[in-house]
């Protein structure tokens, strides 16, 4: 029971750093473009690093155990692809007064962008917590490694939710509670995929779970974060928080390597 205890903390250690990243807007004043900008520069980074050199390759890793790596790659792209139509579906059928590709409002399209990426971050979180719980029960000492490495990299995730939210709202404290919850996903997919997932989470789900994933980070990257960064003009600034958010990922993926 100690060590199940001793992962767990783990776990919420790394998931609630999400939330650091939530914290953000409690130094910044609404009316400031540059950090907005840069902070969706900086998520678009992200996202886009953590779908293309961390999940579809592990995706593809953990199928080819079952199929070929030819098999493995197409099965991978597929679920990569359906992800994006999945996005595109719900942003094609939101009602058009919430919809900023119709409406037009930006307050609008930036609480919704928080929203979606807080869904996409959540669904991330959930599979990368039932990993780490997994880990620290075989061994402490590289679960510890890991948690630290996921820490690193999930606080730029909660900027990715927090700033677009708290821009549009003035809200702190939803801006907080919404980057909060999707990080707390990660402890609660340990819990339950340790307790109710142990004989259906495989290498293959966890695999499909990833790909899926990565297809709406990617899409909300390039259809909503990027787009309402450009909107600002601010056009170097964004290509530079880009460059860092990758960069960030990759130091800290080669970390937990």
């Amino acid at each position: 029971m100690q060590a199940e205890v001793f992962a767990l903390l783990i776990c919420i250690f790394a998931g609630l750093s999400t939330a650091a990243g939530g914290l953000i807007p409690f130094f910044a004043k609404k009316e400031n473009t540059s950090l907005l900008c840069f902070s969706l520069g900086l998520s678009a980074g992200v996202m886009v690093y953590i779908s293309f050199m961390e999940m579809l390759p592990e995706a593809i890793e953990n199928l080819a155990h079952t199929f070929s790596r030819r098999t493995a790659g197409l099965l991978a792209l597929f679920f990569f692809l359906l992800g994006m139509a999945v996005i595109a579906l719900i942003d094609r059928f939101v009602p058009e007064e919430t919809n900023p590709h119709e409406f037009g409002h930006r307050d609008g399209q930036l609480r919704k962008m928080g929203l979606m990426s807080a869904i996409a971050i959540g669904v991330h979180n959930f599979p990368e917590g039932l990993a780490s719980f997994m880990s620290a029960l075989a061994d402490p000492v590289s679960g510890v490694a890991i948690a630290i490495a996921i820490a690193l990299h999930n606080i730029p995730e909660g900027m990715t939710v927090s700033a677009p939210v708290y821009a549009a709202t003035g809200s702190r404290r939803k801006a907080f509670m919404l980057s909060l919850l999707s990080g707390l996903a990660e402890p609660v997919g340990a819990v339950i995929g340790f307790i109710f997932l142990r004989s259906v989470f495989t290498p293959f789900t966890f695999a499909l779970v990833y790909a899926l994933v990565a297809g709406i980070m990617v899409y909300l990257a390039f259809d909503e974060l990027l787009p309402a960064a450009e909107n600002y003009g601010r056009h170097h600034l964004v290509i530079y928080a880009v460059i860092l958010g990758m960069t960030l990922m990759g130091l800290t993926l080669a970390l937990m390597a």
